[in-house]
C-alpha cells in the first residue's frame, strides 16, 4: 500500500490555477521531498491531500484512505504541520497540546513533555509572548506527540535556529527508522538532498518531475568545467553558465556525443565533468528558457 497515491489530482480556485492532474506516488515508510518556491502548488496539494479543501478532480489516497469521503481517519493517522500555524493566543503551549491531543483522542502528555525538552519549548508561556521560532515548536510538538504513521509538514524548519533544526531532523529520522513516512515540503534544498530518498519537483501546479534523489541530481545533467577556456562550445542544452578567470561551467543536458564533437572544436587545459547536486537541478527545472 502507498502511503499517499494520486491520479491527475487537480484544484482551481475559480479560474485561478491551484494544481493540475499531480500523478504522486509516495511508498510507506520513505522520506520523501516536494520541492517548489512559494506559489508552485506545494501547500494545495498537501491541503487537498489532508481533505481540507475538496478537489475539484483526479483521485487521491492516504493512508488507503479516500481523501475526502474518509479524511477523519486519514487526520487520527497524520501528523500535520502547516507553513504558518496559528493558535489561540491566550492559551498557554501546555493546554494547545493537550487539546491537539483530545481531538485524537489520546493521553500525549508524557510524549508532549519529551519532545519540548528536546526542542527547547517552555511549556508554561502563552502562545501570545512566542517568538515565531517557538511557535513554529509548538506545531512541531502538536504534529508528533501522537506518535503519527503519516507526517506532512509544510516548510518545517523556517523560523528554527540551526541547533534546533538539526534537533527537529534527528526526531524526524528516528520516527521514519520506528516506520513512519514523512512527507516534506520546502524549498531548502540542501534538506531535500540530505535527509530525503525521494522528491517530486512542483511548477505552476504540475508535477514536472519525481524519483530519488540521486537519480535527479545524476540523471542526464552534468555540471562541466573548461579549465584555461576562452569560450563556451556552440551547442543546445547549456544552462546555468558560470565564468570565472581562467574556467568556464555550465549545465549540460544534451548527448553526450554531441558534447565531446563540440569541445573538440575548442582550446582549453583541461575538463571536469560532475553530477550536479540538488539546488543546480531545481535552478535547471526552474531556469527562465527550461521546459
Amino acid at each position: 500500500m502507498k502511503a499517499i497515491e494520486t491520479k491527475g489530482l487537480t484544484k482551481f480556485y475559480g479560474r485561478a490555477r491551484g494544481i493540475e492532474n499531480v500523478d504522486l506516488k509516495v511508498e510507506e515508510g520513505e522520506i520523501f521531498g516536494f520541492i517548489g518556491p512559494n506559489g508552485a502548488g506545494k501547500s494545495t496539494t498537501i491541503r487537498t491531500l489532508l481533505g481540507l479543501i475538496r478537489k475539484s478532480g483526479g483521485e487521491a489516497r492516504v493512508l488507503g484512505r479516500d481523501v475526502w469521503t474518509e479524511k477523519e481517519k486519514i487526520l487520527l493517522e497524520t501528523g500535520y504541520l502547516p507553513s504558518e500555524a496559528a493558535f489561540y493566543s491566550g492559551m498557554r503551549v501546555n493546554d494547545v497540546l493537550e487539546f491537539s491531543a483530545k481531538l485524537r483522542k489520546k493521553d500525549c502528555r508524557a510524549e508532549a513533555k519529551r519532545l519540548a525538552e528536546r526542542l527547547d519549548l517552555d511549556l508554561s508561556r502563552k502562545v501570545g509572548e512566542l517568538s515565531l521560532g517557538n511557535r513554529k515548536k509548538v506545531g512541531i510538538v502538536a504534529a508528533m506527540q501522537h506518535r503519527p504513521r503519516l507526517y506532512v509538514l509544510d516548510e518545517p524548519t523556517s523560523g528554527l535556529d540551526p541547533l534546533i533544526q538539526r534537533e527537529f531532523f534527528a526526531l524526524l529520522k528516528e520516527r521514519n527508522a520506528e516506520g513512519a513516512t514523512v512527507f516534506l515540503s520546502s524549498h531548502v534544498l540542501s534538506e531535500i538532498g540530505r535527509y530525503c530518498t525521494r522528491a517530486g519537483i512542483v511548477r505552476e501546479g504540475r508535477l514536472i518531475r519525481e524519483g530519488a534523489v540521486d537519480e535527479l541530481a545524476g540523471s542526464g545533467l552534468k555540471r562541466v568545467t573548461l579549465h584555461g577556456a576562452s569560450e563556451l562550445p556552440k551547442i543546445d542544452g547549456i544552462k546555468d553558465v558560470k565564468l570565472t578567470e581562467g574556467s568556464a561551467s555550465f549545465l549540460y543536458s544534451g548527448r553526450a556525443d554531441e558534447l565531446v564533437r563540440a569541445l573538440a572544436a575548442l582550446s582549453f587545459d583541461d575538463v571536469s565533468l560532475t553530477d550536479p547536486d540538488i539546488e543546480e537541478v531545481f535552478m535547471h527545472y526552474y531556469g527562465k528558457d527550461g521546459e
